[in-house]
């Protein structure tokens, strides 16, 4: 499983890539066609691909550069199908030249292995909140 395990780092490396390169048409190989994601922006789901890139479309528009990374990525891989959770934090500058550290979130993967390699059927994104004021709580780092 090392093989796939790398496989699939490697795969997630491409996200990486592919967001901090703005190119949607570098993302879309790395997900199922019919991938469902759970992420912090409405609705509560995006379904499809197309979907999926357009949910990141806000990136690519009002960024001029974006800063992406992963941390502490935990993968645990059966035959076809895998999970890991990470912590992702999107930062950059602005069109306008603002600048923005980013917040970190709490991404989790679903991926299958197809005759394409493995793809992304599932991903989440979340941030913890205050049960109290109902409000996300953004300035927590791993």
């Amino acid at each position: 499983m090392r093989s796939e395990e790398a496989e699939i780092r490697r795969h997630i490396e491409k996200l990486v890539e592919g967001l901090q390169a703005k190119d949607p048409d570098a993302l879309r190989p790395l997900y199922a066609p019919d991938i469902v994601s759970f992420d912090v922006q409405p609705p509560l789901q995006h379904v499809g691909v197309e979907a999926k890139l357009k949910n990141w479309e806000p990136v690519f528009t009002g960024f001029e550069t974006v800063r992406y990374e992963i941390r502490d990525l935990t993968l645990t891989v059966g035959d076809d199908l895998a999970f890991g959770h990470a912590f992702g934090r999107l930062g950059g500058t602005l069109k306008d030249g603002t600048a923005i550290g980013g917040m970190w979130v709490r991404v989790t993967y679903c991926l299958r292995k197809t005759g394409d390699g493995w793809l992304i059927t599932h991903d989440q994104v979340s941030v913890p909140f205050d049960i109290a004021t109902g409000k996300g709580v953004v300035d927590l780092e791993p």
